[in-house]
């Protein structure tokens, strides 16, 4: 069975290149005369006293597996390792006989000379690329099934967690301004405070990540958050609370750039999609139970404090949880087994290609705060479809301080009631679940029939873009005293309906669209991102109560009526735009 996954993935690879996809009988037999000559000359590998003939027989089964053109998974440590050298990017998601390829095989196949090979001469050459091994148990691809679907519902409630943590004090902005005698704007930037920290945490988990893996990662971040969570709820000032509330960004942010690394690690590409579909919903639906929460908390607790200690449990549990979860990153995994068979053989050859191809610490800043800098400032495609994200993350955080208004004018409601009023937001967001499948199903069958293109993702952003403005009009539409409280809440089912969708395939549309510099592009995609969900609230209410309850609502859905007009023009002419503008043709076209 993983043998049949292995050559699929590899089929695939093969599909994506536009070169040759095997060698000529030719080349097969000066491959295996210089893979032998090298297993030698070299010195023992981890593997010799079982199969003598290793490396060759590994060289053999790689001309069959492997095109000529190196394809990067998304699972590839882009932020630590030097893609442009890499020869066997493959390395992280292909399973060997032998579990070790001559890394001279790989540049017999793939014709590469990298400038270390030019520089080290005959020392580079006897160097052993560690893979898993056919079968491999420490492969996380090779999990059970239950086990991976309980990975993947374990992370996608750790995003809940900590976007809950983000909005767990809009149901309690009046025990602010009570307790630290502020006003209603400042209360608000301890919801807007945390979101900016969820822009500045990704760019060091993400490297760190790569280096040392999710799971320590994990542990220490977490850790801090649920720390952090006393100060907030001990602040003696506002001024202590705002900077808890930054830093508790910072750390619980490593929750919403790991997690969905995480379920790649674990689910091969052919069933990835699957798990992301119904991962698609938590960072959307997880910040709308603060203010049902709280809001109650509010009302008949009035204690402040009890929001963050409830928050701090949430948020321990899922600490201690999450902690359980082995290491999964397949990078350090390999990193781990070659410095153990170094141990073992006393061959330093033994290593990982991102070992071999280790970034320098400039080189690092540069992937990480540059890189996705510079995409922001020369990729006209990527910044529109984050405009598209910053506008629905930022309506979902518009919607937790117009409905105070809303609902408190028309009903005089309290803040217990209002927050009953976001579970039309949880049920739409529902009912996507329901919708991603089928259309990842649909995926899957273009994907049997022709080579997929990144617009093929744009399928559920299109059937979801129509939802938002229809949500916001309804809004404008029912705010009026002599209709009941269901015209208005009712928006709330669109919103979460068209909500997930577009999020679930725009954020596809940038991985397939810049593959070669994902990590960069969703790096620019958080920052956009959580731009909108801080800046909307700072003004959500001044907006409400000088434009009247209807027009307020209705400017933003004239909005996102104009941003419909995304997706399904990129459908129509995106690979041409793509051809087009910008720098992103290189990343998608060299395949």
């Amino acid at each position: 069975m993983v043998q049949s996954r292995s050559n699929s993935q590899s089929s695939t690879m093969a599909e994506s290149s536009s070169s040759p996809s095997s060698l000529s009988a030719s080349s097969s037999v000066d491959l295996e005369k210089q893979a032998s000559e090298l297993h030698l000359d070299s010195k023992p590998s981890a593997t010799s006293a079982l199969n003598e003939l290793a490396p060759v027989e590994t060289g053999q089964s790689l001309q069959q597996r492997l095109s000529r053109l190196p394809s990067i998974d998304v699972n590839f440590p882009f932020s630590t390792e030097n893609e442009e050298q890499a020869v066997f990017p493959e390395e992280y998601n292909i399973e060997t006989e032998t579990g070790l390829v001559p890394v001279a095989t790989m540049r017999s196949l793939r014709n590469a000379t990298s400038v270390a090979e030019t520089t080290f001469g005959a020392k580079q050459q006897e160097i052993e690329y560690v893979t898993f091994m056919i079968d491999d148990a420490e492969n996380p691809m090779n999990w059970p099934t239950w086990r991976k679907w309980t990975v993947t519902v374990l992370v996608s409630v750790l995003v809940i967690a900590v976007a809950f943590g983000s909005s767990c004090v809009t149901g309690g902005l009046a025990l602010i301004e009570d307790r630290y005698d502020v006003s209603l704007e400042v209360a608000i930037l301890t919801c807007s405070i945390m979101v900016a920290g969820f822009a500045v945490g990704p760019l060091a988990w993400s490297p760190l990540s790569e280096q040392y893996g999710r799971r320590p990662i994990y542990f220490i971040s977490l850790l801090l958050y649920t720390i952090f969570n006393i100060p907030c709820a001990l602040a003696p000032n506002i001024g202590g609370l705002l900077v808890s509330r930054f830093l508790c960004g910072i750390f619980s942010s490593s929750g919403l750039v790991l997690a969905g690394g995480t379920i790649a690690d674990i689910w091969d590409i052919e069933h990835r999609g699957n798990a992301i579909a119904y991962f698609a919903a938590a960072p959307y639906c997880g910040p709308v139970f603060g203010p049902l929460i709280s809001g109650f908390i509010h009302i008949y607790g009035r204690r402040l404090d009890l929001i963050f200690w409830v928050n701090m449990a949430f948020a321990g549990v899922m600490w201690i949880l999450i902690s359980a979860i082995p290491e999964t990153y397949t990078p350090v995994l390999l990193k781990r087994r070659a410095k153990k068979l170094r141990k073992e053989t006393g061959n330093p050859n033994i290593m990982t290609e991102q070992e071999h191809l280790k970034q320098s610490f400039a080189e690092i800043v540069r992937s990480v705060l540059i890189r996705p800098v510079y995409l922001i400032l020369t990729e006209p495609i990527l910044d529109l479809m984050n405009s598209y994200i910053f506008l629905i993350y930022a309506l979902l955080y518009a919607f937790f301080f117009a409905y105070p208004v809303i609902f408190g004018k028309l009903y005089n409601y309290n803040d217990a009631i209002i927050g009953l009023m976001f579970i039309p937001i949880l049920i739409g967001a529902g009912f996507s679940l329901i919708t991603t499948p089928i259309i990842e199903k649909y995926y899957r069958k273009i994907y049997a029939r022709r080579k997929p293109t990144p617009e093929d993702r744009l399928i559920g952003a299109m059937i979801g873009a129509p939802f938002v403005p229809i949500s916001l009009f309804i809004l404008g539409a029912t705010s009026f005293k002599h209709i009941i409280w269901v015209g208005p809440a009712s928006a709330g089912l669109a919103f979460g309906y068209g909500m997930v969708l577009i999020y679930f395939s725009v954020n596809n549309y940038i991985i397939d669209s810049y593959e070669k510099c994902a990590a960069s592009a969703l790096a620019a995609k958080v920052f956009t991102r959580s731009a909108g969900g801080a800046a909307f609230p700072l003004f959500t209410t001044q907006m409400y109560n000088r434009l009247g309850l209807q027009w307020a609502s209705w400017l933003l859905a004239f909005i996102s009526l104009v941003m419909v007009v995304i997706p399904f023009s990129f459908y129509r002419y995106g690979g041409g735009l793509r051809m087009v503008l910008g720098n992103g043709k290189r990343y998608v076209d060299e395949k």
